[in-house]
């Protein structure tokens, strides 16, 4: 099933993404070998533990890559020209191996482009983990297609 178009976003709704994912040691290892994050908080266990977390926090970026991810089926599947930007991003609590993400997604403003070829819509994502602690928020903006143009 593909996301949505341009036209079937509501200002104000609010989606309730279904899909979640647990974030293990390996996701976040890997994460951080692949972007070249050397953090030690992210990544000793002997460093974090003397933190005031008191062991490894789960790389901000990679909580809010794992966001984005979960909210693509109902939002952007197929019918995204491309993300115009991320603003606003927070880490309101952190993330811990074994913590379980899900995200929602509230639908902000939307608007046609000046040619009306295309629409651009706004919309603030939160990751929240199996407490339903909000652990990650930013304001998504995408160039999105319009149905009638399939």
């Amino acid at each position: 099933m593909p996301g949505l178009y341009y036209e079937e976003y509501t200002e104000g709704e609010t989606i309730e993404h279904p899909r979640s994912r647990t974030v293990s040691e390996s996701d976040n290892q890997r994460f951080c070998d692949l972007t070249m994050n050397q953090q030690p908080l992210h990544l000793d266990r002997e460093f974090a533990a003397d933190t005031e977390f008191g062991e490894r926090v789960v790389n901000g970026l990679l909580t809010m890559s794992l966001a984005v991810s979960l909210t693509i089926p109902e939002t952007t599947d197929g019918t995204i020209v491309a993300n115009l930007g991320y603003d606003e991003v927070e880490h309101p609590e952190p993330v811990f191996h074994g913590d379980t993400i899900r995200a929602r997604t509230t639908v902000e403003s939307k608007r046609l482009t000046s040619d009306g070829d295309r629409g651009v819509v706004t919309m603030t994502v939160e990751a929240v983990n199996q407490d339903d602690t909000v652990v990650c928020r930013f304001r998504r903006t995408v160039l999105s297609l319009l149905k009638e143009e399939q």
